[in-house]
């Protein structure tokens, strides 16, 4: 759950990106197991070898190890109603991965055999189709990752603008990826926008859903270099922060802005990147930080029976940042009578 909602290049020590170049460098580590999704083994994505056929793209450094997702037992926890666990069974010549169903008298199925070429490489098979996923194609959906040599990347190195969709609107059929100046990989997929890992070139979460890219296409534009000039100090308190917002971290690459253009409205949606200059929405917030909310409006309303007794109930809110505009300041021309962006306390508590 860490790995899945916290890090990035620019968040802190701990960044999240340390695990992946730990495998890459010991590959004495030859199997990483999560069960975060609460997803079955019945997709042939629950399992990634750390080789592709040569003729699919390059080598993915994955290190020596296989990912696999691990399924959970409980069907109330289950998002797809599959109830199974993994069984791992080394032998001689590498390992085997089977999936325990626990909704069939924890009958076990062979899924993947692993063989060793040698202490740094290894041979994955899977053992079966996966049918049964066909049979269901309405309720479950095949994520596409990109590869170098795919055809569909569409990316132009020397130039900040790239037309991904070539002028055309976003739809089903539409898949193109490409790198920003800043590094980070962006692609349509399945009439969505979504952002991928710029190292694996994995999926890391949605950025524009088909609702919003319908009808809709994308653009990507240069966004700096005609508003980054040196402006005449107004005064001397000013001088040191002038063009700040025009500077650019060491390795970020030009700024660059993600349009949605709809031509028959005439309107257009600036894609606006998240703080730390990564695109996918943070849907679900950190846990931790979920947690700690809890706990001080428990200890609010301890408080407040303290105080005033048992008897009565409080109404506890909670207030947040209000930081959802481009607007600078909390209150319009520092006038705290004329709020510019609400602070109002919101319930915090879960809906009944």
């Amino acid at each position: 759950c860490w790995l899945n909602h916290s890090g990035g290049e620019k968040a802190d020590p701990r960044t999240t990106r340390k695990f992946i170049e730990l495998v890459r460098r010991h590959r004495c580590i030859k199997g990483w197991f999560s069960g975060h999704f609460h997803l079955s083994h019945d997709y042939e994505d629950s399992i990634t070898f750390p080789t592709v056929p040569r003729e699919e793209g390059p080598y993915p450094n994955r290190g020596s190890c296989v990912f696999v997702q691990a399924g959970v037992m409980r069907g109330g926890c289950s998002r797809d109603g599959r109830r199974q666990s993994r069984l791992l069974r080394g032998n001689k010549a590498g390992f085997e991965i089977l999936t325990v169903n626990h909704a069939n008298g924890g009958s076990v199925r062979l899924d993947a055999t692993i063989t060793y070429k040698d202490s740094g490489h290894e041979v994955g098979v899977y053992a079966h189709d996966h049918d049964e996923v066909d049979r269901d194609s309405e309720t479950f959906v095949k994520v596409y990752s990109p590869s170098a040599g795919d055809g569909c990347y569409v990316g132009d190195d020397d130039s900040l603008s790239v037309d991904p969709t070539e002028g055309e609107c976003v739809g089903e059929e539409t898949v193109a990826w490409w790198r920003m100046s800043c590094g980070r990989v962006l692609g349509v997929y399945d009439g969505r926008l979504i952002e991928y890992d710029a190292s694996t070139l994995a999926p890391l979460g949605l950025v524009v859903g088909a609702d919003e890219l319908d009808g809709r296409r994308v653009v990507v534009v240069g966004s700096g270099a005609d508003e980054c000039v040196t402006l005449p100090k107004k005064s001397s308190f000013d001088f040191d922060m002038q063009g700040a917002e025009c500077a650019s971290a060491e390795g970020e690459g030009e700024e660059q802005a993600v349009l949605l253009v709809d031509d028959e409205s005439a309107t257009v949606t600036v894609v606006q990147p998240n703080e730390d200059g990564s695109y996918w929405r943070k849907i679900v917030r950190n846990k931790m930080h979920r947690m700690r909310e809890q706990r001080r409006v428990k200890a609010a309303a301890k408080w407040f029976k303290d105080k005033y007794g048992d008897d009565k109930d409080p109404e506890v809110l909670s207030s947040w940042g209000p930081y959802t505009s481009t607007v600078g300041q909390v209150y319009r021309k520092n006038d705290l009578a004329l709020p510019a962006i609400s602070t109002r306390a919101l319930d915090s508590s879960i809906p009944k």
